[in-house]
């Protein structure tokens, strides 16, 4: 039996965020005086009294929608309502009930959900004893709380998993987490829609109209993944206070709770500035990587083009030349498909583990083929190396003297480990340490270093 989810609903500006951060217990959605800051499902998991479920934050319903945006945010937040077991109806004490409410509980009466009313911003006595009103909405269970301040929200969670079906234990299994980056309009969230098969994430022209890091657990016959779909990542000069820098924040994070990143490229725009500096970003937090090129459906191409655009991205990201190139369209759904799998296999690659014997044969091997530098007449020597970690694989070179290691060397030295191991997808660590006395791997005789 899959984990129970409840859905927190209600109009636009009541804190379902804040209450939403609150009992998960970290700043995952936004929270500002700004109606409609939540625009997609934003899912967590919670425990509460040894049960573990799913709650799910969404925007404001407003049955009047004035724009296909608003109408959009609507719709995910009814799209939560269909997937919950139990959805707690937020309103605001300090307001009382308004007809905006009345409407809100009349949907959820056809949707025959058992319904949990949350009076928010019950933040005094007086408030508390005047929340009795909301009970006219006829949705039963009815529970004051100050999400702002954390009264009553223990008493809430009684009632969530008094209501709840039990879920049967399951065996755990590590879920693949990738994270879905590039700058605002690129395609992220509709590849994410194209991923599910359902429009999880909205779908907008307006470029950043994503603005949480959305996690949605995959089934997928390769195992579970975690797909995060994040707000385009912006330069900084261009980073806006309040929600936008928030965003921005996330979608970084999102990267460093990732274990490979799709950066999505847009086909028609080409390669950008702001591209490669996510993609250093990438690499320097040691993430595995593909590069995603969306919208290909919209490139006139001859027999030659995929080749050609591919000599262009690898041109132009030769820092990061180990990451494959991935053409799809979201739109189409064309190579879409490809996506996940490719991703479980470059994980496995970053979680690879090389037996030190064969390490070091090839080492052996490499130092025959291209001996190591000297400089003012002495020679490096590297005298073994070693596995030191995963995550991304790091590779420990002990060494006569460290200061003698040139950087063209390391590169050298990297390549022959990608030409035997493959390694696809993810980057290398190597680092050099000092060894006074050990046998030199190549050397005649046996010869100890001086």
């Amino acid at each position: 039996m899959a984990r129970p989810l409840v859905a927190i609903v209600g109009r636009p500006n009541v804190g379902k965020s804040t209450f939403f951060n609150r009992v998960v217990g970290r700043q995952l959605a936004i929270t500002e005086v700004e109606p409609g800051t939540t625009r997609d499902r934003l899912y967590a998991e919670a425990e509460w009294a040894g049960v573990t479920f799913t709650l799910v934050d969404t925007g404001g319903l407003e049955t009047g929608a004035t724009t296909d945006l608003v109408a959009k945010v609507c719709d995910q937040a009814l799209q939560a309502v269909s997937e919950a077991d139990l959805v707690l109806f937020m309103v605001d004490g300090k307001d009382g009930l308004v007809p905006a409410d009345q409407e809100v509980a009349q949907i959820l009466r056809q949707t025959n959900k058992p319904v949990i009313t949350v009076v928010n911003k019950a933040d005094n006595p007086e408030r508390r004893l005047q929340a009795v009103e909301f009970y006219r909405l006829g949705l039963g269970e009815l529970e004051p709380v100050s999400a702002l301040q954390g009264t009553g929200i223990g008493d809430v969670l009684d009632l969530v998993v008094q209501r709840l079906p039990r879920p049967e234990p399951e065996e755990e299994t590590a879920a693949l987490r990738l994270a879905i980056v590039g700058h605002p309009n690129v395609g992220k969230s509709s590849l994410l829609n194209a991923l599910l098969g359902e429009e999880r994430a909205i779908v907008s022209e307006a470029p950043g109209t994503t603005r949480d890091a959305l996690d949605t657990l995959l089934d997928t016959l390769w195992g579970p993944a975690v797909i995060i779909d994040t707000a385009g990542i912006r330069r900084r000069g261009r980073v806006e206070p309040g929600v936008e820098r928030y965003s921005v924040m996330r979608a970084l994070r999102a990267v460093d709770r990732a274990e490979v990143v799709a950066l999505v490229l847009d086909a028609q725009e080409g390669v950008t500035a702001q591209d490669t500096h996510i993609a250093g970003y990438v690499r320097d937090q040691g993430r595995g990587m593909i590069l995603v090129v969306n919208k290909w459906d919209l490139v006139d191409k001859t027999a030659h083009t995929s080749a050609e655009y591919e000599k262009l991205i690898q041109a132009e990201f030769n820092f990061v030349d180990y990451a494959p190139v991935l053409f799809l369209s979201a739109k189409t759904g064309q190579r879409v498909k490809r996506l996940v799998p490719l991703a479980f296999e470059i994980r496995a690659e970053w979680t690879r583990r090389v037996p030190t014997g064969v390490l070091n044969q090839v080492l052996a091997e490499a130092l025959e083929k291209h001996a190591p530098p000297s400089d003012r007449g002495k020679a490096l020597r590297i005298y073994y190396v070693t596995q030191a970690g995963v995550e991304p694989p790091t590779f420990v070179f002990f060494v006569n003297d460290v200061s003698l290691v040139h950087f063209s060397y390391q590169w050298y030295l990297e390549n022959q480990l990608r030409d035997a191991f493959g390694f696809r997808g993810t980057p290398l660590r190597l680092a050099f340490r000092p060894r006074r006395v050990a046998k030199v791997l190549g050397s005649k005789g046996g010869r100890k270093p001086p």
